[in-house]
């Protein structure tokens, strides 16, 4: 079986005019790709408001106080999931991706990571050519501007799995 192509897009706040635009099209992403998500996770652990975050900063450290206060499990490493059909959580992990150590939307049955934020500064899509299809459609007729280099990134085919991991 041929995988699909698949384009690789930077996203980190600071690449933004706003991190409300960076959120903004998380949202957007989240929106689309609902129907083709599997988990969608980010370590509760530390979390820290973004320098970048201009709006809602009142509003989201509360949510990270509150999620400070919850009892921790004795998982070795904790997550929390997050209902993308739940509006009210989706607009959270929008939010709480950007200040976790670590955020992952996974396709379903995990097989591609879609969207990864890791350490309050680095953020990644990985997108199929449908689905960045669909999301540039979306991003579009909602009003947001692609950002330039997301426009000229080149798709790729992934390596074959027994090509992959450091060779």
């Amino acid at each position: 079986m041929v995988e699909e192509a698949v384009t690789t897009l930077r996203a980190e706040l600071e690449l933004f005019g706003r991190a409300e635009e960076g959120f903004a099209l998380l949202e957007v992403f989240l929106d689309v790709a609902r129907l083709r998500l599997g988990a969608v996770v980010l370590d509760p652990v530390g979390l820290r408001l973004p320098d970048e975050m201009t709006d809602d900063r009142a509003v989201v450290q509360k949510l990270i106080d509150e999620i400070d206060r919850e009892p921790r499990g004795t998982a070795r490493v904790p997550e929390r999931e997050f209902d993308m059909e739940d509006e009210q959580a989706r607009w959270d992990y929008v939010r709480l991706a950007y200040s976790s150590s670590q955020a992952t939307v996974w396709s379903r049955r995990h097989r591609t990571t879609y969207f990864e934020a890791s350490g309050q500064r680095r953020a990644t899509y990985w997108l199929p050519d449908s689905l960045k299809t669909d999301y540039f459609e979306a991003l579009s007729s909602r009003g947001w501007a692609i950002p330039p280099d997301w426009l000229t990134a080149v798709a790729k085919r992934p390596k074959p799995w027994w090509k992959r991991g450091g060779r």
